[in-house]
């Protein structure tokens, strides 16, 4: 199974070659296979820590909120640390429910899919340059699958446009079209339909690169409203600040917090939260 830092590079790589977006996306989600399912989730790192916060969520189904503890040696007791857990294999990955997944693959590729729910996505016009019944499934497209049932959809994946899907249920899996009650399916607006793929080069321009985010530095014993910023991010990603929370205090568990989301980015460890790591903060997911 590929870190979560694997992977980012993977796709560093594969837009630096021009890959078509189409190819990033295949690419992508198979690079993800065995990432963790977590109800509402939409690309966070999987830590102890988020696992608690999701299944405390007030929207969390009971039975979705077992699962999420139980699937987590920490969370479940039966281990003190992440170490020897399936999802931690020397390194970070992320965790997604269904329509988590399809909106963050998507991203990866410069496309935006808007809505809460796969409900939501589906009914969200302006996500899609085509939609229709799997019956009517353009060959070699890749594009989203959805499943009816009754009103809503209750689940959706992503067709990889050779027969298979990936999709997030238990985990990041790979399947057939014809596998599960698939009904529907989607293109996404910057993918062109009936396989003619639009906007589908990723071959960088030059430029120089994006601007720095301009946040203040804050380290430990610092004080204010960018510490309490940077404590709500940290807690949303999942990162524990015991009792003390969002203060806007810099201590030392906001000091530990840090250490480990900037572990967990892949970039220096030294407790300071600089441009370099407000960029990284600031990322969606």
């Amino acid at each position: 199974m590929n870190t979560y830092k694997q992977v980012q590079d993977l796709i560093a790589s594969w837009k630096a070659q021009g890959l078509s977006k189409s190819d990033l996306i295949r690419n992508t989600a198979g690079a993800c296979l065995g990432w963790p399912y977590v109800w509402g989730a939409y690309g966070q790192q999987c830590t102890p820590a988020h696992r608690k916060a999701y299944a405390q969520r007030s929207a969390c189904p009971a039975a979705e909120a077992e699962q999420i503890l139980k699937r987590c040696p920490v969370c479940s007791g039966k281990s003190d640390s992440c170490s020897g857990c399936k999802y931690y294999p020397g390194g970070r990955v992320l965790d997604f429910d269904c329509r988590g997944f399809t909106r963050w693959l998507l991203g990866q590729a410069g496309i935006t899919l808007n809505g809460a729910g796969a409900t939501s996505q589906w009914n969200t016009a302006s996500n899609w340059a085509e939609k229709g019944k799997i019956s009517d499934l353009p060959a070699g497209q890749v594009c989203c699958l959805f499943m009816q049932s009754g009103s809503t959809m209750s689940h959706t994946g992503m067709c990889m446009g050779d027969g298979t899907l990936i999709h997030c249920s238990g985990e990041v899996k790979k399947g057939k079209v014809t596998d599960r009650g698939w009904t529907h399916y989607a293109i996404p607006k910057g993918i062109g339909s009936s396989g003619a793929y639009v906007e589908d080069s990723h071959r960088p321009s030059p430029d120089p690169g994006p601007e720095p985010v301009k946040k203040p530095t804050v380290r430990k014993g610092s004080r204010g409203a960018a510490v309490k910023e940077m404590q709500e991010i940290l807690l949303r990603k999942g990162y524990d600040l015991g009792k003390w929370g969002a203060d806007g205090i810099f201590g030392n568990k906001t000091l530990a917090a840090v250490k480990a989301f900037q572990k967990d980015a892949g970039i220096q460890a030294d407790g300071i939260c600089g441009p370099r790591t407000w960029t990284e903060l600031l990322k969606e997911g």
